[in-house]
């Protein structure tokens, strides 16, 4: 797969998709919360942020903004984090919106699980259609890579829309395009349901190179049949590999399809691996025990970890002598993405030296 050079004015990598506020009160259920958190997120826009804090690389985010206090914070953190923001801006009318759209998500604790819900109402990334972006403009100084997610494509009629289009302009200028299919269920049954999932994914996924998703999101996102096996454990990767020809078969183009593997043991303990189909090659993380702070943000961590080496194959070198690329790409993800769960809120927090410490199996022992 060849993932263009980078330019001196250009963008390593452009995410499309919903800016959101992300409520958590911590270990307390919102039915008894008296403060939360505030964490700014996004499935598209994490990956973005992570590549730009972490990996030090060129990043933008096209997304909706609404001019209104709440935009304002979002805003604020999209520049902490250094991604150059690309907004289509709408106005508040100071009631009803339209309005960055709010996730309440608790943390759960031991038997007790984090609970997630929305409220998406009138939320302006929804609004968000073709023409909205000058693509041109946006690649003029050169992308190498362009990403966006199904949660943005739930949102409304013309996201998705959208979405092929940013697809093809980023094809145009000969980027590498990557889609994660994060298939949400709550969202695809108010916006039409899993019939209109499979069809609308399809779609787009007809414009993607790296696609990431496990079998549950291939299955019920794309409407793949699965193989005649059951796995073993959550981090038997054989069906996952075994659906990998019915991808293929539907989307010759594809070059690479990659996801986490997670055994919930409690709240706060998970095994976690990776796994991912390069060209026809297959390749696996190790297995690591995580002792998990917040679990919101380790797959974006994971898609930023991978894409990074990718688009620098050099890095591989930096690990070990002679692993290959391919190798190299799924532990920078594997490693990156467990460092995330270690933080609270949905982005990195994380260093280059900590990430490849973890990649290289590195210990929690106090650094001095």
């Amino acid at each position: 797969m060849h993932v263009p050079p980078a330019t001196a004015s250009g963008l390593d990598f452009l995410s499309l998709g919903a800016l959101i506020h992300r409520l958590d009160p911590g270990i307390i259920p919102f039915r008894k919360a008296t403060e939360c958190r505030i964490h700014v997120s996004g499935g598209e826009f994490n990956v973005a942020a992570n590549l730009a804090d972490c990996f030090k690389m060129r990043t933008g985010v096209a997304s909706a903004m609404v001019d209104y206090p709440i935009g304002d914070l979002i805003a604020e953190r999209v520049r902490a984090m250094g991604v150059q923001p690309f907004y289509k801006r709408f106005a508040h009318d100071g009631a009803t919106g339209p309005n960055m759209a709010t996730v309440y998500s608790d943390q759960g604790h031991g038997v007790r699980a984090p609970v997630v819900f929305y409220n998406r109402s009138n939320e302006a990334a929804a609004r968000l259609k073709p023409g909205d972006f000058d693509w041109k403009a946006i690649f003029a100084g050169g992308v190498r890579w362009f990403h966006s997610g199904g949660i943005f494509s739930a949102l409304s009629a013309t996201t998705p829309e959208l979405v092929i289009e940013g697809m093809q302009a980023a094809k145009a200028a000969g980027a590498i395009v990557s889609f994660d299919l994060n298939y949400r269920e709550k969202l695809w049954k108010i916006f039409g349901g899993g019939d209109r999932a499979v069809e609308t994914l399809g779609r787009i996924v007809k414009n993607v190179d790296v696609l990431v998703g496990n079998e549950e999101d291939l299955q019920k996102g794309l409407g793949l049949k699965g193989p005649e096996m059951e796995a073993k454990s959550k981090l038997d990767p054989s069906v996952f590999f075994g659906m990998m020809d019915s991808v293929v078969k539907q989307y010759p183009q594809i070059k690479v399809v990659a996801t986490t593997l997670r055994e919930v043991h409690s709240t706060n303990r998970h095994s976690w691996s990776a796994v991912a189909w390069i060209e026809g090659k297959t390749y696996q993380a190790p297995t690591c025990e995580l002792d998990v702070v917040d679990r919101v943000g380790g797959g974006d961590g994971f898609a930023a970890g991978l894409f990074y080496a990718l688009m620098n194959p050099d890095v591989a070198k930096q690990l070990e002598p002679g692993i290959s690329v391919e190798q190299a790409a799924i532990k920078y993800g594997w490693a990156h993405g467990a460092l995330i769960t270690t933080f609270p809120g949905d982005t990195t927090m994380a260093s280059l030296d900590q990430v490849r410490s973890v990649a290289l199996g590195g210990s929690a022992r106090i650094q001095r």
